[in-house]
């Protein structure tokens, strides 16, 4: 897969096309498990307002809803963002929006920033635009809390890598909170530091 954000979003376009779930969240265990771990983990268990970069067909998005008075999903792909509208149908607090992010990133603050599943898609370069929108955006006191596959991804940086890029770039405005390893998964818990 290239990495120009065009190419991107042809190609989870493509995917969206030929599957309603190309990575079976509703029916894999793997995906099963992780999205209840990330709800587990989260710091707090009610938020102001959040975002989830990646959201793709919305179905973390939905099981996230109940914990947030606003959220802002976000994906790269059209096909994707319908089909995440569709599920978080039931709460009208829920937005989905199509960015090609970090070319292009939401407006506003937010108090929690999901990145699961995303970071390895993008560049060093773009490690770093993100984690800085992180320290213009996150509240202080703010989370971000990175989920990440283990392993083979067939992307530049594998989950790991993208994840230790991402961290050491926010390191001048986050601490590491928690840091959980599973099997063939790994959770990072970003919080932002009062200025």
């Amino acid at each position: 897969m290239s990495d120009t954000p065009q190419s991107r979003a042809a190609y989870f376009d493509a995917l969206y096309a030929h599957n309603d779930d190309p990575w079976h969240y509703h029916d894999r265990s793997y995906e099963i498990d992780k999205r209840a771990d990330t709800l587990a983990m989260l710091p707090r268990h009610h938020y102001a307002r959040g975002c989830e970069i990646g959201c793709s067909i919305g179905v973390l998005t939905a099981d996230l809803a109940p914990r947030f008075d606003a959220l802002l999903g976000i994906d790269i792909s059209e096909t994707a963002a319908a089909r995440a509208r569709s599920a978080v149908a039931n709460f009208p607090h829920v937005k989905i929006q199509v960015l090609h992010v970090p070319a292009q990133l939401p407006d506003g603050m937010f108090d929690m920033l999901i990145l699961s599943e995303v970071l390895y898609f993008l560049t060093p370069a773009e490690l770093a635009t993100l984690a800085a929108f992180a320290a213009h955006q996150v509240v202080p006191g703010g989370d971000v809390i990175v989920v990440s596959y283990d392993g083979e991804t067939l992307t530049a940086l594998d989950g790991r890598k993208s994840t230790d890029v991402f961290t050491a770039a926010a390191t001048p405005y986050f601490d590491v909170i928690s840091n959980a390893v599973r099997p063939h998964y790994h959770i990072r818990i970003l919080r932002r530091r009062h200025d």
